[in-house]
């Protein structure tokens, strides 16, 4: 049990960083620049304020100084991360558990970006995809199935957006949604790739039944990110596909 209690709390410390990253990227700040400090009041964060899952806990989502609430997404990405680290070290050895856990933190960074500002940075998809390639030194699917769901699930995203563009006359999905596909690609190979899309949209159901059920009102061409659906079917489906792996 040591392996997956370490990765959960490398997850959580991870998470801090890119619960960081996620909270600065868009606003153009610099993510590794400067002391984190309260979003209200401005006083920098002691390092008793910043122990990851702990201190949110402590001080009940807010400011220790102003009482301001502490975004959620901090306490929410850290807890994320924290548990894809224990579910990779629970179905996988090391080193292929590390190269999970790794795969579900990006996965989770580029999902609450997707979450809260419908983008999907180049960057964050384009070190999944190169991950997914180097993670075949230690863990299935081989090369030949990753460079083909690589291809298909970028290809398949792809015609699908063309499509509707070219019978709509509108965009119906994002630029970066067919390029995180094929990053997936890169980590599942293809076989797993219809899976994916098909618990994708069933999410994607789910989360439009909630918010009807909440009064929200919920049209046609309502946005939802599907790079972030992409993302909550993605996790699983690796570590059913590791756990069953001769």
């Amino acid at each position: 049990m040591l392996l997956p209690i370490l990765l959960a709390l490398v997850g959580a410390i991870v998470g801090s960083f890119l619960a960081t990253l996620v909270v600065r990227w868009p606003e153009g700040r610099s993510v590794v620049a400067g002391r984190s400090a309260c979003d209200g009041c401005g006083r920098p964060l002691r390092a008793w304020e910043l122990v990851p899952l702990v201190s949110a806990l402590g001080l009940r989502g807010r400011c220790a100084a102003c009482g301001r609430r502490i975004d959620p997404v901090h306490g929410r990405v850290e807890l994320a991360c924290s548990a894809m680290g224990l579910g990779a070290g629970l179905v996988a050895p090391w080193p292929e558990a590390a190269a999970g856990a790794v795969f579900g933190w990006l996965l989770v960074a580029l999902a609450a970006l997707d979450w809260r500002h419908f983008w999907l940075p180049d960057r964050l998809t384009g070190l999944l995809a190169l991950g997914g390639l180097l993670s075949a030194a230690v863990a299935p699917p081989g090369v030949a199935d990753r460079l083909i769901g690589g291809a298909a699930g970028f290809g398949s995203l792809w015609v699908i957006a063309w499509g509707y563009r070219r019978f709509r006359g509108r965009e119906g999905m994002g630029g970066g949604d067919p390029k995180l596909m094929g990053a997936i690609g890169l980590w599942l190979g293809w076989r797993l790739l219809p899976g994916v899309l098909v618990v994708a949209g069933m999410v994607g159901l789910g989360v439009v039944l909630f918010r009807r059920w909440r009064g929200e009102a919920v049209a046609a061409d309502s946005a939802l990110p599907f790079g972030a659906l992409l993302a909550v079917a993605t996790y699983p489906a690796w570590l059913l596909m590791i756990s069953v792996e001769p």
